[in-house]
C-alpha cells in the first residue's frame, strides 16, 4: 500500500505522512458482520478510572473476523480488501462457495477475485490456511495458532510474518517476528503470506488531536508527577527521577517479567534479541 505526503499548508499537515488507501477497494462493510462495540473510558463498573489515557475517539462497530479458519474443503472467493477502525491490518470478505460471507485478515498481494481455501485440499498460495504440517519449510506465514482450533493469535497485525523453519515429530519450529523460535504444534494452522498493510509504521499523525480521535488521551510523564502518584515523581526542580521504572515499582529498560516457572518456557528454543 502506498504512502502519500501531505502539503504543509497548516501545522498539522506539515509533517503528516498518510494512507493512500489504494489496496482498499470498498467504503461500506458487509452489514451482517458488524457488531456494536461499547467503550468504557478506562473505567470499570464502579465508574472508577482504572486504565488511565484513555477515553474519547470516533465511535466504531466491531468487525466479526474469522481467526479459526475452520470452514475447510470450501472454496471461497474475496469480494473486497477493506479497512478495519480496531486493527493495523487490512480484512478481507469472503464469499464460500456455499454462500456464507465470513471476513478474514487479509494478507499483502491478496486480489479481489482471487480464490482462497483452507484445511488438507488447500495448496501453499498466499491467504490460504493450512496445517504447520501441510506447509514446507521455509515459507513465510502470519496468522498462527498457539493450540490446535484456538484461532490465529501470533502475527496478526500490519506488516508482521512469521517463519517455518523446521519440522520434527509433533512440533515445527516457528521464526516469530520478534525473532524468538519457539516450537508449535503441526496441528495447527497458519496463513501462508506476510499481513497486509505493512506500510503502516511509517505514517506519522501530524497533531495531537489526531491520537484524540483514535481514543488516546495526552499521557504525564512520570518525572513531574509527585512522590505520590509515581515512584519517579517528586524532587525540586528538574530532577532525574532515579532509575526508570512503571508505577508498580517494576524497573523498565530490559528488567525481565517473564516466570522463570512458566509452562511455556519448554517450547521456546531461543529468547527474543534486545
Amino acid at each position: 500500500m502506498a504512502l502519500r505526503k501531505l502539503k504543509p499548508i497548516t501545522p498539522g499537515q506539515r509533517f503528516r505522512v498518510v494512507n493512500d488507501f489504494d489496496a482498499v477497494t470498498t467504503d461500506r462493510p458487509e452489514k451482517s458482520l458488524l457488531a456494536p462495540q461499547k467503550r468504557s473510558g478506562g473505567r470499570n463498573n464502579r465508574g472508577k478510572m482504572t486504565m488511565r489515557y484513555l477515553g474519547g475517539g470516533h465511535k466504531k462497530r466491531y468487525r466479526i473476523v474469522d481467526f479459526k479458519r475452520d470452514k475447510d474443503g470450501i472454496p471461497a472467493t474475496v469480494k473486497s480488501i477493506e479497512y478495519d477502525p480496531n486493527r493495523s491490518a487490512l480484512i478481507a470478505l469472503l464469499n464460500y462457495a456455499d454462500g456464507e460471507k465470513r471476513y478474514i485478515i487479509a494478507q499483502g498481494g491478496l486480489k479481489v477475485g482471487q480464490t482462497v481455501i483452507s484445511g488438507e485440499k488447500a495448496s501453499p498460495e498466499i491467504g490460504n490456511a493450512m496445517l504447520l504440517n501441510s506447509i514446507p519449510l521455509g515459507t513465510v506465514i502470519s496468522c498462527i495458532e498457539l493450540h490446535p482450533g484456538q484461532g490465529a493469535v501470533i502475527a496478526r497485525s500490519a506488516g508482521s510474518f512469521a517463519q517455518l523453519v523446521a519440522k520434527e515429530g509433533k512440533y515445527a519450529t516457528i521464526k516469530l517476528p520478534s525473532s524468538e523460535i519457539r516450537l508449535i504444534l503441526v496441528t495447527c494452522k497458519a496463513t501462508i503470506g506476510v499481513v497486509s498493510n505493512s506500510d503502516h509504521q511509517l505514517l506519522v499523525s501530524g497533531k495531537a488531536g489526531r491520537s484524540r480521535w483514535l481514543g488516546k488521551r495526552p499521557r504525564t510523564r512520570a518525572v513531574v508527577m509527585n512522590p505520590v502518584d509515581h515512584p519517579m515523581g517528586g524532587g525540586e526542580g528538574k530532577s532525574s527521577g532515579g532509575h526508570p521504572r512503571s508505577r508498580n515499582g517494576i524497573p523498565a529498560k530490559g528488567f525481565k517479567t517473564r516466570s522463570k516457572t512458566k509452562a511455556s518456557n519448554k517450547y521456546i528454543i531461543e529468547r527474543r534479541k534486545k
